[in-house]
């Protein structure tokens, strides 16, 4: 039966990088495949991992019809076996339910892939709506680490180096990057704490927590 399934986690663990995997898998077995995508690290149009892999894609609008697209493209002659939508969190729960409605009504298997939850610790509504309505709800076991080395359950937006916890919900940026704006990803202890790498490494070097010696 097909499915609409989640793969989801944090940034940085890999969840691109196993988009371009199934569809690397199913186009090598003869299978064709669409690929939706949202804000692209990578520029409009484009589905890349950080691994430097990259492959074409329908950039999705505010208020594209995913079903009517898919329909479209197979009453033209198109073909489509499943559809891959990567940056899921990014699209609307208008367009999650077109992506179920493309399982239920078009019998195709769909595979999204996307982060639960933003910067401030809030669900996505695109990410919450596949919550609800998926068949299945991956979590990615490529585990991505905060800077002091547990696991990392929480994405920080940073500016400067700094974690900020106001803003837009949707700010295009990479992880680990020193610009103006960028992300990172954090334990939840460290993300409370609004404790970046930069701020730790900032903290160590502070003469304030250097031990005392005597003379």
């Amino acid at each position: 039966m097909p499915e609409l399934v989640f793969f989801s986690g944090t940034m940085d663990c890999g969840k691109s990088t196993l988009a371009l995997q199934i569809e690397h898998n199913r186009s090598a077995r003869g299978l064709a495949g669409m690929i939706f995508t949202r804000d692209d690290r990578a520029g409009e149009g484009k589905l890349s991992s950080r691994l430097g892999l990259v492959t074409d894609a329908v950039e999705v609008e505010d208020e594209q019809d995913l079903y009517g697209y898919v329909v479209d493209h197979l009453s033209q002659g198109g073909r489509a076996d499943y559809v891959i939508a990567d940056e899921a969190q990014f699209l609307t729960p208008v367009q999650i339910d077109q992506l179920a409605r493309v399982v239920d009504d078009l019998g195709l298997d769909v595979y999204a892939f996307g982060i639960t939850t933003d910067f401030r610790s809030k669900l996505f509504p695109g990410s919450q709506r596949l919550v609800e309505l998926a068949d299945r709800v991956e979590v990615l076991q490529v585990e991505a680490l905060c800077w002091c080395g547990a696991r990392a359950t929480h994405n920080a937006r940073t500016i400067g180096g700094e974690m900020v916890v106001e803003g837009a919900q949707v700010v295009v940026g990479d992880v680990n990057q020193a610009e103006a704006v960028g992300y990172e990803v954090l334990c939840r202890r460290h993300h409370r704490r609004r404790m970046t790498s930069a701020t730790a490494r900032a903290a160590a070097l502070s003469p304030d927590v250097l031990p005392m010696t005597s003379a």
